[in-house]
């Protein structure tokens, strides 16, 4: 079925009965010519592409609970291409353009709204650094902009623009940054994979990775075991305990990043604003009113989808030294997600030593707004044995080479990423 304003209208007069299930609820076959583990937004993006893009049949996406029940729930929703190293700078700028395109291109309202992000600047030294990330960008084919301490007081009148320690000296903007709605867009790439004959197999969880001679043959899971030519790895925040069911030690911590939401408010905030040296404070309003933020990570390793009380209150001190207001907004809930940080806080999607073994993690902060890239440069990967050329650079073996994208420049500490 094709979502139109014809469908809605119709399925209204007959009381909303003959909907057709967004997706099937298939049982796995014996074997696939391609599984990917994780049915998040990159492991669904990357079935999508993998069907459509590249004509590859027969493929299963395997997801241990619901789909979008990991990271691509866990999220702040911001999408941006404000990165400025070769190795990031194109990669992200064609995630950007395919969010642009990507209702119509999935037949799904994701949501997109290119708001714009305001990067606050709040000393000369971070105005110097955010002329040069500009420049940059607009040399790479992105926009970018810088606005003194008068044009962002216009632009937004709430902030405290005299903070002792970090006064609001100016600002850097990306008008096409902005949000997307996270669950649309599981929900939307999994529509469309599904459309396009992908299993989606949920409540499946890959227990261990079997090989034989080298190479991958299949999965074992809790639905029993599943053949494969070639096996992806897409499991976000675990990508380290997965790769070790195939022998991979991989350069990855695993962290957790709180986010939070508030009561509903009437229209308040309409840019995502980013609060860059109080704190790393980040805040955007979602279209029900609620104020979503976010802060730094919770310091220390863990799997667990809950963070600290220590965290909790640095970023409300944050959140409140930017907008004295919010200080009488209640917050109403918190989640955790798991963070796959690398030794330099860039991504990984490469091929593995192992030769039919597809690796796609690292994403650190940047995974959600990476999504639809991940998932093209992914599929790319699994189907052509190259890399794309946007994604040349994200290679597993850099670390050995000493080829680091160090893109924060904090060296190889992924707590400080």
């Amino acid at each position: 079925m094709r979502y139109s304003a014809f469908s809605i209208v119709k399925q209204a007069l007959s009381g909303n009965r003959n909907w057709a299930p967004a997706w099937r609820e298939p049982q796995p076959k014996a074997h696939y010519d391609v599984i990917i583990v994780g049915g998040g937004a990159h492991g669904l993006a990357t079935a999508y592409y993998l069907a459509k893009e590249f004509s590859t049949a027969n493929i299963a996406v395997l997801e241990k609970s619901y789909i979008g029940s990991g990271n691509a729930g866990r999220n702040t929703t911001i999408i941006r291409s404000n990165y400025m190293l070769p190795g990031n700078s194109a990669f992200y700028e064609l995630s950007l353009k395919l969010w642009e395109g990507l209702e119509r291109e999935l037949n799904y309202n994701a949501m997109v709204s290119q708001r714009g992000m305001v990067y606050l600047i709040h000393s000369d030294s971070q105005r110097d650094a955010m002329a040069r990330a500009g420049n940059a960008m607009l040399m790479n084919g992105s926009d970018a902009e810088l606005l003194d301490r008068e044009q962002v007081r216009r632009l937004l009148p709430y902030l405290n623009y005299d903070h002792a320690r970090f006064p609001i000296l100016g600002a850097f903007v990306q008008r096409r940054a902005g949000t997307v709605r996270h669950d649309a867009v599981v929900w939307g790439y999994a529509r469309a994979a599904d459309s396009r004959g992908v299993d989606i197999i949920q409540d499946c969880e890959v227990t261990a990775i079997r090989r034989q001679d080298g190479l991958v043959t299949g999965v074992e899971t809790s639905k029993g075991f599943i053949g494969c030519n070639k096996l992806a790895l897409a499991t976000a925040g675990n990508t380290s305990t997965v790769g070790r069911m195939a022998g991979l030690d991989l350069p990855i911590e695993s962290h957790v990043l709180q986010a939070f939401v508030s009561e509903g408010l009437k229209p308040l905030i309409d840019h995502v604003i980013i609060y860059g040296t109080g704190g790393h404070f980040y805040i955007s309003q979602s279209d029900k009113g609620g104020l979503v933020f976010g802060a730094d990570l919770d310091g220390y390793s863990s799997y667990a989808q809950r963070g600290n009380l220590a965290a909790v209150e640095s970023t409300m001190a944050d959140g409140v030294a930017l907008i004295p207001g919010l200080s009488r907004v209640r917050a109403l809930r918190a989640w955790g997600g798991i963070m796959d940080m690398t030794m330099d806080g860039s991504p990984i999607i490469d091929r593995t030593p192992v030769d039919n073994l597809y690796l796609n993690g690292g994403w650190c902060y940047g995974g959600f707004k990476a999504t639809p890239a991940s998932g093209f440069c992914f599929a790319h990967l699994i189907a052509r044995n190259e890399p794309h050329p946007v994604a040349r650079l994200l290679r597993l073996d850099r670390f050995e080479r000493g080829f680091p994208l160090d893109e924060g420049g904090k060296g190889p500490q992924p707590n400080l990423q």
